[in-house]
């Protein structure tokens, strides 16, 4: 049975990792995705694996329609252009997750803050918790017409200091900007939430470890990683829940959403909530 049916949503960042894995559970529950991203066939962000049209391609084969949207969200314009022209085609919009985030194109030397490349802010701020308001910014009118909808930031929640200070206040960010837009939002009928999934298996992680998703389990690394799959489940229960808004505001752990939803990753497990090591 597709729950999602007949909804209308926008996913951030999807040409691969998380993006990709939530559009293609969205797709799966029936739901018409506008899959966004900068990488488009024939020139993706720094030669990486995965377009906005493979995912679109993927959310339909998988029994939603996927439609593949080419904008960099750190341009107002063209993330204005986006919201107009999915309230143009549709008619309305259930669902936004900000996923885009410029942070996994941060290089440089690791260590201390004053060692990191300045050009972390940037990636990290502007492409990423600015890129997350901007897109709310031009969804808000429409999801408050309807007086219902979602937002969702997808965050990494931190229980110590991981030793990136950019990136830990990035996304100490997105879960303030999350429960903020809650506030202001839940007057008109419409929920914001973050949303913290654990160490995932993206394409880039598995390239790094020389496995790709029919191996990883020989990587005694890897043996506690999800799928990109599991938090696009997350979000998926989280638009089919009639009583979302009883969470708006808060940051959820995927892990305590599968035992509250009851859903697995694609491999059977009930991954638990993630819990990072001391650094």
């Amino acid at each position: 049975m597709q729950r999602l049916k007949g909804l209308v949503a926008v996913v951030t960042g999807a040409s691969r990792g998380a993006g990709r894995g939530i559009a293609q559970v969205l797709g799966e529950e029936g739901a018409t995705v506008y899959v966004t991203g900068r990488s488009v066939s024939g020139a993706t962000t720094r030669d990486w694996p995965g377009t906005i049209e493979d995912t679109a391609e993927a959310v339909t084969v998988r029994g939603g329609l996927g439609i593949p949207v080419r904008c960099d969200h750190t341009k107002d314009d063209e993330v204005r252009a986006l919201f107009e022209r999915v309230h143009k085609e549709q008619g309305k919009l259930d669902l936004l997750v900000n996923n885009a985030f410029g942070g996994s194109e941060s290089g440089g030397p690791r260590g201390p803050f004053w060692v990191r490349p300045v050009d972390c802010w940037d990636t990290m701020f502007t492409a990423g918790v600015r890129a997350s308001l901007m897109a709310s910014y031009f969804a808000a009118p429409i999801l408050v017409a309807q007086g219902r909808g979602l937002i969702v930031n997808t965050t990494f929640l931190f229980d110590h200091y991981g030793g990136f200070l950019q990136y830990d206040l990035a996304k100490a960010a997105l879960i303030r900007l999350a429960f903020c837009m809650a506030q202001d939002l839940k007057p008109h009928g419409v929920a914001a939430v973050a949303v913290s999934p654990g160490w995932m298996r993206t394409e880039l992680v598995l390239a790094h470890f020389g496995a790709t998703e029919e191996t990883w389990r020989q990587f005694p690394p890897l043996t506690t990683t999800e799928s990109t799959e599991y938090v696009g489940r997350a979000i998926a229960a989280l638009a089919a829940d009639p009583q979302v808004m009883a969470k708006t505001g808060q940051v959820l752990k995927v892990g305590d959403l599968a035992m509250e939803y009851g859903f697995t990753d694609i491999d059977g497990r009930q991954v638990p909530p993630y819990v990072t090591s001391e650094a």
